[in-house]
């Protein structure tokens, strides 16, 4: 027996080698993969889906309320007559498409680190084998890259509502502008969610953490990261088609 309680390999009467047992790792819920892995990697799955679910709910309460918000006369205090005040928003379209472009980039971004360690989880029960050596492999820091975009989408937000403020649409202005400060500002108040959540996985990922954990972390940010991508192509959609 070696010092770890791993039983050494060896050749048994039929000549075939036996190897050692394969603890952990795993990937995607397939064979060598420890059942305790498994369940909390579902459970943080299970719970970020629960967690979105009231998300999902506001951004259609928004989007019910935009749409019938433009069809609705409110009564003119100086005329005593009903009149229409939704005016047009003149919208930063250049800054907002560039700021969709770098959010798709940082999404794809995010899905190559949820990989990468994934493959690296599946690969840890073979670096337990004696004798097996896989080599150090040089891992592109996708998950930097997309906490740097991340930043990189809320800067360009924040240009943006300048823009619109530089163009006469404050909060206040209107109930047109009003709503396109409500829904982009409510995007980048749950970004930011996925901003911390990404610090948190680079922060574990440089203090070296077990690899399980650090996949269950990753996996669970990159389909929050991938939802609020959906979510603002969303936004940007209604923002332009139902105007």
């Amino acid at each position: 027996m070696s010092p770890a309680g791993i039983k050494e390999p060896g050749v048994n009467r039929g000549g075939a080698i036996t190897l050692p047992p394969i603890l952990g790792g795993g990937g995607e819920g397939r064979g060598g993969e420890s059942p305790d892995f498994s369940d909390r990697l579902r459970r943080a799955r299970l719970g970020l889906a629960v967690g979105i679910t009231p998300v999902i709910m506001l951004f259609v309460s928004l989007t019910s309320a935009y749409i019938v918000r433009q069809g609705l006369p409110t009564l003119d205090e100086n005329s005593n007559k009903y009149v229409h005040d939704w005016l047009p928003v003149r919208l930063p379209w250049l800054i907002l498409l560039l700021n969709s472009s770098v959010l798709i980039v940082s999404s794809a971004t995010m899905e190559l680190a949820r990989r990468d360690v994934t493959r690296e989880s599946a690969l840890a029960p073979v670096r337990l084998i004696p004798g097996i050596s896989l080599g150090q492999e040089r891992r592109f820091p996708w998950l930097w890259l997309t906490l740097i975009l991340g930043i990189m989408f809320l800067l360009g937000q924040w240009m943006a509502w300048r823009e619109l403020a530089d163009g006469g649409f404050y909060l206040a202005t209107s109930p047109s502008s009003s709503f396109v400060y409500l829904l982009t500002g409510m995007h980048a108040l749950h970004l930011v969610g996925g901003v911390i959540a990404l610090v948190y996985a680079a922060a574990i990922t440089l203090a070296r953490q077990p690899v399980e954990s650090r996949r269950v972390v990753i996996d669970v940010t990159s389909w929050y990261w991938h939802f609020m991508a959906l979510l603002w192509i969303y936004i940007f959609a209604l923002l332009e088609f139902a105007r």
